[in-house]
């Protein structure tokens, strides 16, 4: 990742070296996922647009866009030109912002007056986001509203009904109660962004007046970088894990040469409160699903000894993995990521050592290195930068996320003393569901789709309101697997749509987590589709393999499972063809209970 557009970074910089950043990103021979993406602007939105698409290539996401002209978000979203309807965006932002709001209560409204105002001014957006819903079934970004430049009322502005602060808040507050109930709409903080800019900076007035730019230019890229954040969380970009290091990281002083009784952990003192905290904030990403690593130069010993600290927060058993050594942490990084069966890319690696941050980012592609200067800003710099942007609701596999990794790692020791590997798979004592869609799931689904880059044969990608759509169509098999054994349940790993065409069945999805890979899921999510396929008087299943950077491992997965090789072009796209007369079950290691 480019440093450049890490926070803190240089706005001017990237104001100025637009076109250099630019050309630089797209030369760096990153594989970028495409995506057309309109902007439906409610103030001028070139320089916007211009600076968002750095902040997205430097994710690996190539945008193409549809901009709208200025003010005619709402006219463009109820009757979409053809440009836009041609276009077919993969998502939709609309970008207003408190100067697009015209029905605030005047001083001498009744409280029913100004209620009326504020739900007319909210169904103004609402229809909004129904008819582009309807018209393009893509994820809607849409900004919420910054506090205004001044308070009418002072302090009663904002309880007052006549005040705009008050208006504001509770528009905000519907906007967030509609999103929480449908998905596909995503709320953009800009009220955060613009709080944290400064309110008295963000309200430029003679950049409205002039140019109709709604802030100032110095706050492009922070708006930039909160969008790209969520555009990217969508699009199953995020980041996996935080790799951190120990010494003056997760607290202050060096354990090996200060005692565990002399690092700086705890409440008592300002130098000890600030680790503190900074471990709180660490472990709130823990409880959300980021996986937790430690990558320290230490020996192992000083290591849990100064986890194990009684004033610290985070404890040994909070980690996936703990590399405590005397290795170069790159290749710690990189240890870990195999263990793991993540890709490097996933990591975000925390140290206070500018020598040490450099090395990882020299050697550990796609891993992402902020400059952690200064304790007392380390969760400003993890936060600003939004590496694990939650977008739509958190799945019950998030939240379970760590424990699920940290069972691998048990079932991988298990198997190092079993020298016949059925015998391993056997004594894991495997049980898997396996069943169509379901809505409970479809969050999880809709995740999967996103974020499974390696086992993924298509590498297609779809939004919530797409798998449900799909759930609910006669013209497709689906199917999700959970598998459980002895050591946890790893949830939901396993997807596959199928679409029915005649008397065929064209695979055009196939995807599973990497945390299950050589556990023989794919056999039995084989033989539940054959099954499935049988009962819709299926004769043959078609299997399509579209090479991508990240997915050779399943270059042959159809001729594994007894698929005959139909075609293949110069690029190495190929097809695959099952006849399921005579077919016999391949999976005899899991326990499956099909329905």
């Amino acid at each position: 990742m480019n440093e450049t557009f890490t926070y803190p970074f240089d706005t001017a910089e990237i104001m100025k070296k637009q076109k250099k950043l630019k050309r630089e990103l797209l030369e760096d021979g990153t594989s970028r996922l495409k995506k057309r993406i309109a902007i439906l602007g409610g103030s001028t939105a070139d320089a916007l647009r211009d600076v968002l698409e750095l902040f997205l290539l430097n994710y690996g996401i190539e945008p193409e866009f549809y901009t709208s002209e200025y003010g005619r978000f709402h006219d463009d979203a109820l009757f979409p030109p053809d440009e836009l309807i041609n276009f077919s965006p993969d998502i939709i932002y609309i970008h207003t912002s408190y100067r697009n709001i015209d029905r605030f209560p005047a001083l001498g409204d009744s409280a029913d007056i100004a209620e009326e105002k504020l739900d007319q001014q909210f169904s103004y957006f609402r229809e909004m986001w129904e008819s582009l819903d309807k018209k393009f079934g893509c994820p809607i970004i849409q900004n919420n509203f910054e506090l205004p430049p001044f308070r009418l009322l002072g302090n009663s502005d904002g309880t007052d009904i006549h005040g705009r602060v008050r208006f504001v808040n509770d528009l905000n507050s519907m906007f967030t109660e509609y999103a929480e109930h449908h998905q596909g709409l995503n709320i953009c903080d800009l009220n955060y962004v613009a709080a944290c800019y400064g309110l008295d900076e963000w309200h430029d007035g003679t950049q409205w007046f002039m140019y109709k730019y709604a802030f100032p230019m110095k706050a492009v890229p922070y708006i930039a970088a909160n969008l790209a954040a969520m555009v990217k969380a969508i699009l199953g970009k995020n980041k996996k894990v935080l790799a951190l290091d120990l010494d003056n990281t997760l607290w202050g002083g060096v354990v090996g040469d200060d005692g565990v009784e002399g690092i700086k952990i705890g409440r008592d003192l300002p130098s000890g409160q600030v680790y503190s905290d900074f471990q709180d904030y660490v472990k709130l990403h823990k409880d959300m699903g980021v996986l937790l690593t430690v990558c320290s130069k230490n020996d192992e010993e000083n290591a849990y000894d100064g986890l194990n600290h009684p004033d610290g927060v985070l404890h040994p058993d909070d980690f996936t993995v703990i590399q405590a050594n005397w290795d170069n942490k790159d290749e710690n990084i990189l240890r870990t990521a195999e263990m793991l069966n993540l890709l490097p890319e996933s990591f975000v690696f925390a140290d206070d050592n500018p020598a040490e941050r450099q090395i990882v980012r020299d050697r550990v592609k796609g891993a992402a290195v902020p400059e952690m200067d200064g304790a007392e800003n380390y969760i400003r710099i993890l936060d600003r930068n939004r590496y694990f942007e939650v977008v739509g609701k958190l799945t019950e596999d998030d939240l379970k996320r760590s424990e699920m990794y940290k069972a691998n790692a048990m079932r991988a020791a298990a198997g190092h003393d079993i020298a016949d590997y059925g015998e391993y798979l056997d004594s894991l004592e495997m049980k898997a569901v396996i069943k169509p869609f379901e809505p409970l799931y479809i969050p999880r689904i809709a995740q999967l789709t996103n974020k499974s880059n390696q086992f993924n044969v298509t590498t297609r990608r779809y939004t919530e309101g797409e798998i449900a759509n799909i759930a609910f169509d006669p013209g497709y098999i689906t199917l999700y697997g959970r598998l459980a054994d002895k050591f946890g349940d790893n949830g939901v790993v396993s997807v596959v749509i199928g679409n029915i065409r005649g008397t065929e069945l064209h695979i055009d999805l196939w995807i599973m987590s990497c945390r299950v890979l050589k556990r023989d899921m794919e056999f039995a999510m084989l033989d539940a589709l054959v099954k499935a396929a049988k009962e819709h008087e299926i004769s043959a299943i078609i299997g399509h393999y579209l090479p991508t950077l990240k997915n050779s491992m399943v270059k042959e997965l159809f001729g594994t499972f007894g698929f005959e090789k139909t075609y293949e072009d110069p690029k190495g796209n190929t097809d695959w063809r099952l006849e399921i007369a005579g077919y016999t079950e391949k999976n005899t290691h899991i326990t499956v209970n099909v329905q």
